[in-house]
């Protein structure tokens, strides 16, 4: 299945009909041959991947498009599932979380699961499971991805219009503009919550030992309890306009690096079986790292550049975000008495309307604060005690050095070179951090 582009779907000037669209991508609309209502489960289960040594090493050559390959036959059978329940929903929802999960990211939590997995000695045997966790988290990605454009009321995503958008431009010629707008809103929630189904069937339908399932499931069920607590922190703190550092550092903790970086290691260290010691210093390198990750992708916001990131700056100080860098700024303009920064701080944080002019004022107050720079500092030191904790750990070389590259494009610390990780090219290895708010 070829990824369909979000503004690649047809608009149309009025409600679909059931009976003669077709989905954008080209499935069947009646679902031939797939399994009635009620059949055993077994009938609709993917079928099992055979990875022999050199097929290992295949994927550890490039393992997004391992991951990538996979999310495509499975993705096709999700979405000929829903087609065939209703062709509406199919082409609506169920084709536009295909595309989305399909074409975007850079498959940075699967790649952790993977190189966890093959440091702490896993092979062939545990490497289909490593596989489906991964295409599992980028699935869940979807789902945060989608939910988060919505709340933000973002407009673009990885240059493309956000899927909310897309669906009331669909029905643009048949609904009021306000009406238009809420149903888009109530689609999107509803195809985050579809992605979140598939990721979690996905990972229900793993064939694992029972220890190794009842570890994996435990860290998968967490990890969701912990997206949506960091989300929850990230718009409490908008609403009431909350610029506590600590509060900061902690809705970082659970919105990003827990869900980015660590509990995909922990994933992957928990398909190899690996012991505690190992886990625990993978965990806690990735803690680190992991709230590197989010420090990097706030300053991302504020200072990167639109063609790179796929979607403008500033939304965080429009959205009134309350992020790290934020409260730095906040906290050294109050520490030195620096009014005219506060000021600045006060009339631009959490306005939507805010003018190209007045977010260079805002750049401006964190850089003369010494926001900024304090922030490059902390992601230093964070990347710096990550790889502490990485290197405490009894890991086979490969992995070790794989987890290295990867760690440290993720806080975008150092260039790594051309091919060093799966063929990427330095700037897209340097920009994971910009992949969105939350991811």
């Amino acid at each position: 299945m070829r990824p369909t582009e979000a503004k690649d779907l047809p608009v149309a000037q009025k409600a679909p009909d059931p009976h003669t669209v077709r989905p954008a991508g080209g499935f069947p609309l009646l679902g031939e041959g797939l399994p009635a209502p009620g059949a055993p489960s077994e009938a609709r289960r993917p079928q099992r991947l055979r990875l022999d040594g050199a097929a290992l090493e295949d994927v550890d050559g490039d393992v997004p498009a391992a991951v990538g390959r996979l999310l495509d036959d499975l993705l096709r059978e999700r979405v000929e599932r829903a087609a065939a329940l209703d062709p509406v929903f199919g082409h609506d929802l169920a084709e536009r979380v295909a595309a989305f999960t399909l074409e975007g990211g850079k498959r940075m939590r699967p790649r952790f699961v993977w190189w966890a997995l093959r440091a702490c000695g896993g092979g062939p045997a545990e490497a289909e499971a490593a596989l489906r966790v991964g295409a599992a988290l980028e699935l869940i990605q979807t789902c945060a991805l989608v939910h988060d454009d919505v709340m933000d009321g973002s407009r673009l995503r990885r240059g493309r219009p956000v899927l909310h958008a897309d669906v009331a431009a669909q029905y643009a010629g048949a609904v009021a503009p306000e009406a238009g707008r809420r149903f888009g809103d109530a689609a999107a929630i509803l195809a985050g919550d579809l992605a979140l189904a598939w990721a979690d069937d996905t990972v229900a339908d793993i064939e694992m030992e029972p220890d190794t399932a009842r570890r994996v499931r435990d860290l998968w069920s967490t990890m969701r309890t912990e997206m949506v607590a960091g989300q929850y922190l990230d718009i409490q703190g908008q609403v009431t306009s909350s610029v506590s550092l600590a509060r900061a550092v902690r809705a970082a903790c659970l919105k990003s690096a827990l869900y980015s970086v660590e509990r995909p290691l922990a994933l992957g260290a928990a398909l190899a079986g690996a012991d505690t010691a190992r886990t625990a210093a993978l965990c806690s390198a990735g803690r680190c790292v992991g709230i590197a990750f989010q420090l990097r992708d706030d300053l991302t916001d504020v200072f990167g550049d639109p063609t790179r990131t796929g979607k403008p700056t500033g939304g965080d100080i429009r959205a009134g975000k309350p992020t790290y860098l934020a409260a730095v700024a906040r906290a050294r303009a109050e520490s030195t008495g620096d009014r005219r920064a506060l000021a600045v701080l006060r009339r631009s944080l959490g306005r939507a309307d805010l003018s190209d002019r007045g977010l260079g004022e805002v750049r401006e107050v964190l850089v003369t604060t010494g926001a900024r720079d304090v922030v490059e500092a902390k992601i230093d030191r964070l990347v710096s005690q990550g790889m502490r904790h990485l290197d405490s750990a009894a890991l086979e070389p490969q992995g070790r050095r794989r987890l290295r590259e990867l760690l440290h494009a993720a806080a975008g610390t150092v260039p790594v070179p051309c091919g060093a990780d799966q063929g990427m090219p330095v700037s897209a290895l340097l920009t994971v951090g910009a992949e969105g708010g939350v991811r």
